[in-house]
């Protein structure tokens, strides 16, 4: 039987001899237009080396990959042959339109990135900047070249979970690789702790962690109200009366607290402690932000101090890079089953390429290189912005001094309507955030949070000066 002829192909190159992707992309494109119909035979490789100078290797990868994407076939004996391109099924009128579900939505505030051209003075984030994109991008290309398991681990990858349970050992806690759940991002963790609760009960600072407060409520759980001031510190005889109402969890952030910047004493720590001890009321610890810190900033943690049966959140979610979305709970050994359990029902598992590039980035002692360069920028911003709030902000105006990370606070004079505030700064394109969902009940603060992390120092002068004008003409 005689063979189809070929067709001659026609190879773009930007480079002296064509690469393999030189020849996919030149084929993908005359397939689209038209140029090489279905059914077109292409040139056999030993043709296609001879014409464009090529090694055989270089020919084969190129038709491998055509194959690969579905635009070229190869026939035994027969050669490799252009594919018809698949048509999309039209589209028929349903027989029947049955109702939409009851959705009720849950109570969330505005996105959390702003669009391009507009200024967030009150974003955690940090300015991607500050971030090792291309050492993570670097493990990541090593993390593919490795054969990816067809399997996923529930608990977590176990390379990363033993990486990270080394650095909480070198941090002073006892934990072990087993007693870790890696999640997407904290927030999962507080999710399936949430849900694995027997009692719809959970005690939580005010203000709070505005999306813990808004999961919590949406999970059905009543909430207790554990006043912080981070001007004054914790009233730990209002914190004894709440807890008295036994909440079956008190959800707390010790150290660099979301949204004040404020971190309790040494002293706090313990009385919270004993109180907790006291009601029997159990313990999670959010500690996303105390390795943002400088080491002269350094404060103890909850888990530290009252040992395995304090549940312990952290994340890379922040320092790392956003859309990794990893985070973990560290948690007593007997509650790991249900933790797991609890995380099979909502997602099976988690995505192994995002927690191996994590375990890789961890275990080339880049994490410790990128956090020292991280908290000598964000020291850096932080003084910035201390003196320029110092030297621009109008009388009545006071802020938190947390000693460096993403944030602080910023309480301005309740003579001046919030609302009105952020209307006047957004004609100018600068964004406050609103925090009075971060508040369980009547809010005891009346301001927002200014994030030096996420802008230059040139930014966030020149945001806070419209800040500060803007306060003189509403006030």
């Amino acid at each position: 039987m005689s063979r189809a002829p070929y067709v001659g192909l026609s190879v773009t190159s930007g480079s002296r001899r064509a690469t393999a992707a030189d020849i996919v992309a030149s084929v993908q494109r005359e397939i689209s237009s038209g140029a090489l119909p279905a059914g077109s035979r292409l040139p056999p490789v030993r043709a296609l080396e001879k014409q464009l100078g090529l090694s055989k290797n270089t020919a084969q990868a190129a038709y491998d990959e055509l194959v690969a994407r579905g635009l070229v076939e190869a026939r035994e004996r027969e050669g490799v042959f252009v594919m018809a391109a698949k048509t999309a099924r039209s589209i028929e009128a349903p027989i029947t339109t049955p109702p939409l579900p009851d959705f009720v939505a849950p109570a969330l505030s505005r996105p959390d990135f702003t669009p391009r051209g507009v200024t967030n003075l009150s974003t955690v984030f940090i300015d991607p900047e500050l971030l090792p994109t291309e050492r993570l991008s670097e493990c990541a290309r090593s993390v593919l070249r490795e054969k990816m398991p067809a399997q996923y681990d529930v608990q977590g990858y176990q390379p990363l979970r033993e990486a990270i349970a080394k650095r909480l050992v070198a941090r002073g806690l006892d934990v072990e690789a087993d007693h870790i759940v890696v999640t997407t991002g904290s927030q999962q963790s507080l999710d399936i702790v949430a849900r694995s609760l027997s009692r719809k009960k959970i005690a939580i600072e005010s203000p709070v962690y505005a999306y813990a407060k808004l999961l919590f409520e949406n999970l059905g759980h009543d909430l207790v109200g554990l006043p912080l001031d981070p001007f004054a510190g914790l009233d730990l005889d209002a914190w004894d009366r709440a807890l008295a109402s036994k909440p079956a969890l008190a959800y707390l952030i010790p150290s660099f607290h979301n949204p004040t910047g404020y971190s309790y004493s040494s002293a706090e720590l313990r009385g919270v402690l004993e109180l907790c001890a006291k009601h029997g009321v159990a313990i999670l610890e959010d500690d996303w932000g105390s390795d943002m810190l400088s080491d002269g900033e350094y404060r103890p943690m909850l888990r530290m101090l009252g040992g395995r049966n304090v549940l312990y959140v952290n994340s890379f979610t922040k320092k790392l890079l956003p859309s990794l979305r990893i985070g973990f709970v560290a948690a007593p050994p007997e509650l790991v089953p249900t933790l797991v359990a609890t995380k099979r029902l909502s997602t099976l598992g988690n995505a192994w390429l995002t927690e191996a590039v994590v375990a890789e980035f961890l275990d080339r002692g880049y994490y410790d290189t990128h956090l020292q360069h991280l908290q000598r920028s964000l020291d850096q911003r932080y003084a910035a912005c201390l003196a320029a709030l110092d030297e621009l902000m109008p009388d009545g105006v006071k802020w938190t001094t947390p000693g460096g990370g993403p944030t602080l606070w910023l309480e301005i004079p309740r003579t001046i309507d919030l609302a009105a505030l952020e209307a006047h700064l957004a004609r100018r394109n600068i964004v406050v955030s609103n925090k009075s969902a971060a508040f369980l009940g009547e809010p005891n603060l009346h301001g927002f949070r200014i994030a030096y992390a996420w802008l230059a120092e040139h930014e966030m002068r020149a945001a806070l000066t419209i800040l500060a004008d803007a306060l003189r003409t509403l006030g």
